[in-house]
């Protein structure tokens, strides 16, 4: 069983802020995903920035990789 982060807590609006900071289109970070063995499309990715796709835990571990960045940055636009 994947687990994924609780419903109200959307982190979409930063993630999405994270890949522009990196330079990547959601179609690279898509690709990448599949590179480091997490499938997903990119429709799939698109309702991650948008809020309405509840993240798996292995998939947030991905985007830490891909992005560069500390686990506390996916979390620092939460109130």
């Amino acid at each position: 069983m994947s687990q994924k982060l609780r419903q109200d807590i959307s982190i979409g609006s930063t993630i999405q802020r994270l890949r522009n900071a990196s330079g990547l289109t959601q179609e690279q970070v898509v690709a990448q995903l599949e590179i480091m063995g997490c499938s997903m499309s990119r429709s799939a990715y698109s309702q991650i920035e948008l809020g309405t796709y509840n993240i798996r835990i292995s998939e947030l571990i991905v985007l830490h990789q891909i992005f560069g960045v500390d686990y506390a940055d996916f979390f620092s636009d939460l109130p």
